[in-house]
C-alpha cells in the first residue's frame, strides 16, 4: 500500500512539471475548463432553455460529440490490434498512449451526456429502472463504463509495473486486452444501434449507420493519436519512430475509403429511390422550403474526407508534413459529418411536417469547449506521467534511494 501511496503521490507530482510551454497548455485549459464550468451552471440554474435544442430537436451539439468521441475511443483498438494480434513491433512503444487517450475520451462522452440530460439527478431514473437488455440505452451504458474500467486496468497495471521495476505479468493484463478489442468494436456498434433503432427517424433507419460508424472512428482515431505521437516524440525524450507512423497511416488509408465508399452508398440510396424518407437528406445537403443552415457544414465535411482521402492515395503522403493535413482535414471533416452532419437532420422535419432550424447558442459552445478541455487536461496529465515511467526515469527504486533494478524498455513494459 504504501508504494501504491508513493506511486499517486509521484504521478501527481508529475502533473505539475515541465516547461513554460507544457505550464502555458495547461492554464489555458485550465481557463477554458472554468468558463465551460460557468456556463454549465448558468444551464443548471435555468434549464435547457440556454441552449438551441427545442421540443422538434432534442439533440444537439452535446450528442453530436458524443457519437464523434465515441468512436474516438474505440479507435484505441486499432493500436491493440497490430500489438497483441499480429505482433508488431512499431507499435509497441505508443500502444499505451491510445489506450490512455481511450479513458480520456470515455470521460468526456460521459460529461457530454451528462450536459445533455440537463439535470444530473434523473441519471436515478436510469439507476432505478435498468430497462436490460431490451433498453439500447441500458447496453450504452454498460459499453462505455466497461470499456472505461478495462482501459483504466490496463494503463494503471502497466505503468505501476514499470514504477515499480518489475515485468508485468501477462495473465493480469493480456487477456483483458482482447476483451478490451471486442469491446472497442462494440462500443460504437452499440451507438450506432441506439440511433438505428428510433423507427420514428427514418435518416436513421439504415443498416450501414454502423459500418460508416466504425470506418469514420478507425480513420480519425488513428489520425489524432498520430498528432500526439508527433507532439511526444518533439518535446520528451521519448523514442517514435516513423514506421510506427506510417503504420497508422495506412489504417487511415483503408478507413478513409470504406468511409467515402459507405458514404456514397448511402446518398444514392437515399436520393435514387426518392422515397417519402428523403426529405431529412435533401435538408441536409441541398436545403428543404428555404431552409439551408446545415448546407456549408456537410459539404464542407465533404470537400475535406474526399480532399483527405485522394492524398492518402497518393505516395507523397508518406511525408510527415502532409500527412499532418490529412490527418487535421480527416479529425474536422469526421467530427463535422458525425455529428452536425447526423444528429441534426434525423429531426428535420418532425413527423408532422414541421421544419424547425436548430442553431447552437453560446452557452452550448462553451460547454463544449469546457468538456474537450477536461479531456485534454486528462489525456495531457496521462501522457506527462506514463513517458517518464515507462522510460524508468521515475521510479519507486530511484525515489527510496534503493539500487536501480534493471530498466524494462518501453516495449517490454508494454508487452
Amino acid at each position: 500500500m504504501k508504494k501504491y501511496l508513493t506511486f499517486l503521490y509521484d504521478c501527481f507530482r508529475l502533473s505539475f512539471v515541465g516547461d513554460w510551454r507544457y505550464h502555458l497548455w495547461m492554464t489555458s485549459l485550465t481557463v477554458l475548463t472554468l468558463v465551460g464550468v460557468y456556463a454549465y451552471c448558468q444551464q443548471l440554474v435555468h434549464g435547457l432553455v440556454t441552449t438551441g435544442m427545442t421540443d422538434q430537436v432534442s439533440w444537439g451539439l452535446y450528442i453530436a460529440n458524443f457519437t464523434y468521441l465515441v468512436g474516438l475511443a474505440a479507435a484505441a483498438a486499432m493500436l491493440v490490434i497490430p500489438v497483441y494480434v499480429y505482433r508488431n513491433l512499431h507499435l509497441h512503444d505508443v500502444v499505451i498512449f491510445g489506450e490512455l487517450l481511450a479513458v480520456a475520451v470515455i470521460i468526456m462522452c460521459l460529461l457530454f451526456v451528462t450536459v445533455d440530460l440537463g439535470r444530473p439527478d434523473r441519471f436515478m431514473h436510469l439507476l432505478w429502472r435498468f430497462n436490460f437488455p431490451l433498453s439500447m440505452l441500458t447496453w450504452d451504458v454498460i459499453a462505455l463504463n466497461g470499456y472505461l474500467l478495462l482501459n483504466l486496468h490496463i494503463c494503471g497495471y502497466l505503468i505501476y509495473c514499470a514504477y515499480c521495476g518489475r515485468r508485468p505479468s501477462p495473465l493480469f493484463y493480456v487477456p483483458f486486452v482482447f476483451i478490451a478489442i471486442v469491446w472497442a468494436v462494440s462500443i460504437h456498434t452499440v451507438t450506432a444501434f441506439l440511433y438505428v433503432g428510433l423507427g420514428g427517424r427514418p435518416f436513421w433507419n439504415s443498416a450501414i449507420i454502423a459500418p460508416r460508424f466504425l470506418a469514420s472512428a478507425f480513420a480519425a482515431g488513428p489520425a489524432f493519436i498520430i498528432l500526439t505521437l508527433q507532439i511526444v516524440r518533439k518535446y520528451t525524450r521519448h523514442e517514435v519512430s516513423d514506421e510506427a507512423l506510417l503504420t497508422l497511416r495506412r489504417i487511415i488509408q483503408v478507413a478513409m475509403l470504406i468511409n467515402m465508399f459507405l458514404l456514397v452508398c448511402e446518398i444514392f440510396t437515399e436520393f435514387y429511390t426518392d422515397s417519402a424518407h428523403v426529405a431529412s437528406a435533401r435538408y441536409l445537403y441541398f436545403g428543404l422550403h428555404g431552409h439551408r443552415a446545415l448546407i456549408p457544414w456537410i459539404w464542407t465535411a465533404i470537400a475535406m474526407n474526399a480532399v483527405a482521402t485522394i492524398l492518402l492515395v497518393l505516395p507523397a503522403s508518406r511525408g510527415l508534413k502532409l500527412l499532418n493535413l490529412v490527418c487535421v482535414l480527416a479529425i474536422v471533416g469526421i467530427w463535422i459529418e458525425k455529428g452536425m452532419g447526423l444528429i441534426v437532420p434525423a429531426f428535420i422535419p418532425t413527423p408532422l411536417g414541421e421544419v424547425v432550424e436548430y442553431v447552437p447558442t453560446w452557452h452550448e459552445i462553451l460547454i463544449c469547449l469546457g468538456i474537450w478541455a477536461v479531456g485534454l487536461l486528462i489525456y495531457t496529465i496521462f501522457v506527462r506521467v506514463s513517458v517518464p515511467v515507462l522510460a524508468g526515469e521515475v521510479t519507486y527504486q530511484r525515489r527510496a534511494g534503493g539500487p536501480d533494478r534493471e530498466r524494462l524498455s518501453t516495449s517490454e513494459a508494454t508487452y
